[in-house]
C-alpha cells in the first residue's frame, strides 16, 4: 500500500473515531488524547446518570469509574450492555466480580467499541476496499476496606485500538478512595483517579497521552425521599484560568425508587451541554433518562442520552446476582 494512500485512510477514520469520543465523553479537551473511548459511559444505570458514578456503591460497574467502589458490593456480580451511538458505531462491555477470601473483592471488565466500516480509496478518491476501526479495554481490579467504612482500589488495564492496518496499544492504571456514612440517609464520597498510564507502541511515531481524569463525587439519599442523588465534579486535573473554573465540568445524576422493583433515573453533564451546543441553543444536550426493572436475580437497564441537535444515544444494560 502507498503510504499517501494509508494516511488518508488513518486520517478519515481517526476524524470518525474523534468526533464519536468527544461527543460521548462530553469533553473538549478529550481531543487532546488518545483512547477517549476510555471516557464514555459504560453501562445503562451510569450513563442515565450522565456519569455521576465516583461515589456509588453496589455495583460491579463501579470497576470502571471507581475500583474502590468493588469492596462495596455484597455479593458476587455480572453484568454486560450495549450502547448504540452515533452512525454505524456501537459499543458494549461486560463486567463480573467475585470475592476471594484472603484478598478481598476482585473484578474484571472488558469494554469495548467497533466504529464501523471505511471506504478504502486511491488518490483518485475510487474506492478500492474497505477497512474498519476499533478500540478495546481489559480491566482486573481490586479493593478492600482501609479502615471501617473507607474503601481504595485499584485496577489495571490494556488498551488496544487499531485504524485499518495502524495498531496501538497502552497500559494504565485506575486508583479510587471511597468513604462511607451509613444511617438511615447514608452518604458516601468518591474519589478516582483515572487513565494513568503510557503507551506500549503507537500508532505511527509520535506516543500521546492517555485522557487521564480526577474525580470527585458525593452520593446522598435526602431524608424522606426515595432517592439516591449524585454530584461529581469531572477533569479536577485539568489546567484550566482559575479555580472555579475546575468545577464547571460537573455531573447530577439521580435514582428515584419506584417500587421494589421500579427504577427511574435523569442525570445533566455540563461539559456535554457546553461542547454540544450549535447556535443559540442547546436543545436537551446534556440531559439523559432512564429506567430498570431490579429482580430478584436480575437487573434490567435502560438509558436515553441526548446529544440536542446531533442527535442521540441508546443504550441497556443486563445485570446478574451470581
Amino acid at each position: 500500500m502507498k503510504p499517501s494512500t494509508f494516511g488518508r485512510r488513518l486520517h478519515g477514520a481517526a476524524s470518525v473515531v474523534l468526533l464519536a469520543t468527544a461527543f460521548c465523553a462530553g469533553d473538549a479537551a478529550a481531543q487532546n488524547s488518545t483512547y477517549n473511548f476510555l471516557l464514555g459511559d459504560v453501562s445503562a444505570r451510569s450513563s442515565a446518570m450522565a456519569g455521576s458514578f465516583v461515589s456509588m456503591r453496589d455495583d460491579i460497574n463501579t470497576i470502571f469509574y471507581n475500583p474502590a467502589g468493588l469492596s462495596s458490593i455484597s455479593q458476587p456480580q455480572a453484568s454486560f450492555g450495549f450502547l448504540k451511538n452515533l452512525l454505524d458505531i456501537n459499543s458494549g462491555y461486560v463486567s463480573v466480580a467475585q470475592e476471594i477470601s484472603g484478598v478481598g473483592m476482585v473484578g474484571f471488565g472488558v469494554n469495548y467499541v467497533n466504529y464501523g466500516t471505511f471506504d478504502e480509496t486511491d488518490e483518485l478518491a475510487n474506492k478500492i476496499g474497505t477497512f474498519s476501526a476499533g478500540d478495546l479495554a481489559i480491566s482486573a481490579g481490586w479493593s478492600s476496606e482501609l479502615e471501617e467504612n473507607l474503601s481504595y482500589g485499584i485496577a489495571a488495564k490494556f488498551i488496544y485500538s487499531s485504524i485499518a492496518e495502524a495498531r496501538s496499544s497502552a497500559i494504565a492504571a485506575d486508583l479510587g478512595l471511597l468513604y462511607y456514612i451509613p444511617g438511615a440517609n447514608p452518604v458516601s464520597f468518591g474519589l478516582s483517579l483515572v487513565n494513568l498510564g503510557t503507551q506500549l507502541n503507537p500508532y505511527l511515531s509520535t506516543r500521546e497521552n492517555l485522557p487521564l481524569e480526577l474525580t470527585l463525587g458525593a452520593t446522598v439519599k435526602p431524608e424522606h425521599l426515595p432517592l439516591l442523588l449524585n454530584l461529581d465534579f469531572h477533569d479536577l486535573n485539568d489546567s484550566q484560568p482559575d479555580f472555579v473554573s475546575h468545577f464547571r465540568a460537573f455531573s447530577v445524576g439521580g435514582e428515584f425508587t419506584m417500587s421494589r422493583e421500579l427504577r427511574f433515573r435523569f442525570g445533566y453533564q455540563n461539559a456535554r451541554r457546553r461542547d454540544l451546543e450549535l447556535g443559540s441553543t442547546s436543545g436537551l444536550a446534556g440531559f439523559s433518562f432512564g429506567g430498570g426493572l431490579v429482580l430478584q436475580k436480575l437487573r434490567f437497564d435502560y438509558a436515553f442520552v441526548s446529544l440536542g441537535k446531533i442527535g442521540s444515544l441508546n443504550s441497556i444494560s443486563v445485570g446478574l446476582n451470581l
